[in-house]
């Protein structure tokens, strides 16, 4: 029943959106009907009429899912462990703040071009991964960076000096008091970022793929095949939800003591 009361908006929103674009008729516009029908052809019939991933799918869906995975993780990685080192020594955090401000600020898919130019010398079969995957890790790096730094320095004092007490070594005190501490921070950052990974994705393709999702909605677009374009629109919506989703589930199992002491403080 809870399941039912949080999503009946959909239902009537496909049927409104249905019933209006079949009076239109507008053809760049085309129903939620049109639509499926197009995702099913272009990758879900399979042979002989099952249900299938066509080749067509596999060729854009995995490079997609790589790039996208791919470069969010080499973020996370780097924001985490920059940012712990940062967040827990003020001094080197104000030297590097004011670099941390400006490179927030560049939008990343203008730093394209300049990539392309740093990966010429590079293999061609690699040379437009490594391109788009340096767009997307440095877009998606300053959230995680950013929340990561915020929380190692909001620790609680009361906590180091009880490590203190106990005499943990500083790996010790690294493990067991400061990254527990800043982890709600750090979720926050990641989950954003995932956000921005899928964002970034799709733009690096558009710009400069020969493949993906993004690569083919492109091409959706040249060939004024309106009902595709469509389709990898709402590809892209359901791959975003499914992502956040499962993120969020996680993010629930891995905290759960972080919830249980914000209820019980």
């Amino acid at each position: 029943m809870k399941i039912l009361t949080r999503f009946w908006l959909i239902p009537v929103v496909l049927v409104g959106w249905e019933l209006l674009t079949r009076a239109l008729e507008e053809t760049d516009f085309p129903p939620p009907t049109a639509i499926v029908a197009r995702m099913y052809e272009l990758w879900f019939s399979g042979p002989a009429g099952r249900v299938f991933l066509t080749q067509d799918a596999v060729d854009n869906f995995l490079p997609s899912l790589g790039r996208m995975f791919g470069g969010w993780i080499l973020a996370s990685l780097i924001g985490v462990v920059v940012g712990m080192l940062l967040g827990r020594s003020r001094t080197a955090t104000d030297y590097v703040n004011p670099l941390i401000e400006f490179g927030r600020s560049i939008p990343p898919p203008l730093l394209l071009p300049v990539f392309l130019v740093l990966q010429a010398g590079l293999a061609t079969q690699y040379g437009g991964l490594i391109t788009q995957l340096a767009t997307i890790v440095f877009g998606v790096v300053w959230p995680v960076l950013l929340n990561t730094i915020e929380g190692a320095r909001a620790v609680d004092r009361t906590y180091t000096e009880t490590a203190t007490v106990f005499n943990l070594s500083r790996t010790q005190r690294f493990r067991v008091v400061v990254l527990p501490a800043a982890s709600p921070k750090i979720f926050a950052g990641l989950r954003l970022s995932l956000s921005l990974a899928l964002i970034l994705m799709v733009i690096t393709e558009v710009i400069g793929g020969s493949d993906g999702i993004g690569y083919q909605l492109l091409q959706a677009q040249r060939s004024f095949d309106a009902a595709g374009v469509w389709a990898a629109i709402a590809l892209l919506g359901l791959l975003g939800y499914l992502v956040n989703s499962l993120f969020v589930l996680a993010e629930r199992r891995m905290l759960v003591w972080h919830r249980q002491a914000t209820r019980n403080p």
